[in-house]
């Protein structure tokens, strides 16, 4: 099980990231479609976080919860909002995939 514990964690940090995007599309939740569909991400990526830290070390899923909505929300920043794509900015997101990567491998 503790294998799709990870593709579980892999969807709930997408989900992730689709809620932080939403966040920006509420227009500080005042648009009405946008906030649903954020709060409905918001429940899966958490639900979907639950399941997996049934299986895997909570403080190793949390960290790369968190690291893959915060790399997918940094590369979509860029695609979506025209936000900086500077080589220091995509370095320190490489050092975040690496962790996440680290994290996968060294997890019992």
């Amino acid at each position: 099980m503790k294998e799709y514990a990870w593709a579980i964690l892999l969807v709930a940090g997408i989900f992730e990231t689709g809620w932080a995007v939403g966040l920006k599309y509420t227009q500080g939740f005042t648009r009405l479609g946008w906030s649903i569909a954020t709060g409905v991400m918001i429940v899966i990526s958490m639900g979907l976080l639950g399941v997996a830290a049934r299986y895997l070390p909570l403080g190793t899923a949390y960290a790369v919860w968190t690291g893959i909505g915060a790399v997918g929300t940094v590369i979509l920043g860029i695609v979506l909002f025209g936000e900086s794509a500077a080589f220091a900015r995509l370095a320190c997101v490489g050092l975040i995939i690496a962790g996440i990567i680290g994290l996968k491998f060294l997890s019992h």
